[in-house]
């Protein structure tokens, strides 16, 4: 997507990836999104649900996120209206946690729209996908498919992960996840039978103790903003991937993403 936008006198652009990866630690840059002035921004024209890049002001220099307004969500038969944006705050507080950094850094806040998530805004080259990074063998590819499973993704378009201009593996649109009813949907099925390397197992045994801590922060967050059902079988899901940390096959066909783009 083009940026056009120039800052204010006396302010100097941060590219995404350069805040994120190079200038601020996560939870600097959830400040920053949480706290940072809209000054505009465009509608992005993918998508049934309404998103806008917008421009954001910091106190010495500008960014971009992307704003998904919880009224702009359109209805859907198996997730219950207004909670996507919850689930992709959800999404970013599990990959934190992991420490495996798969999601940018999402807030819920106000925008000019109402209540949304709002993103740090990656840039990349607009060819990258899921099957540039499979021809390149991208080895975060097997965690991204463990995530999914985790989360219960079952919107993992080819489109919906991408290596940034800094050479990041990203993940992004989880609005569909956490359900309570096994909903996989994916396009990430060529590490079928890969097992996650020990370290990164380590890291699913971390999450499994503290979604068991009532008190843990990961914990009473997902509380406030998935159903009580959501978090228990988030959790179950948890387990059972750390007991067997094989990624699976697909069990049917739908478990094949019918959009691949």
């Amino acid at each position: 997507m083009a940026r056009k936008s120039s800052p204010p006198e006396g302010q100097e652009t941060v590219d995404a990836p350069e805040a994120q990866a190079y200038r601020f630690e996560p939870a600097q840059i959830e400040d920053l999104l949480l706290n940072s002035e809209i000054l505009g921004g465009e509608l992005v024209p993918q998508g049934s649900n309404y998103t806008f890049a917008v421009r954001m002001a910091a106190e010495n220099f500008q960014f971009w996120g992307i704003y998904k307004p919880a009224n702009g969500e359109r209805p859907l038969w198996d997730f219950p209206y207004g909670t996507l944006h919850f689930r992709e705050r959800c999404s970013f507080l599990v990959s934190h946690h992991l420490g495996w950094h798969l999601v940018p850094p999402t807030v819920i806040r106000e925008g000019p729209h109402g209540e949304g998530s709002m993103q740090l805004c990656v840039p990349y080259d607009g060819k990258s996908n899921y099957f540039t990074l499979r021809a390149e063998e991208c080895p975060e590819l097997v965690l991204l498919a463990a995530f999914d499973i985790m989360v219960n993704n079952t919107d993992r378009k080819g489109g919906h992960c991408f290596k940034s201009e800094d050479g990041r593996v990203w993940g992004i649109d989880h609005g569909l996840t956490f359900h309570a009813e096994p909903k996989l949907r994916t396009v990430i099925w060529d590490y079928a039978g890969v097992s996650l390397p020990e370290a990164q197992l380590n890291d699913v045994k971390k999450l499994e103790t503290s979604l068991r801590d009532s008190d843990s922060s990961l914990r009473r967050e997902m509380d406030e903003l998935l159903e009580p059902d959501e978090v228990d079988i988030f959790l179950e899901r948890v387990v059972r991937f750390r007991k067997n940390p094989c990624l699976p096959t697909p069990e049917e066909y739908r478990r094949l993403h019918w959009r691949f783009e």
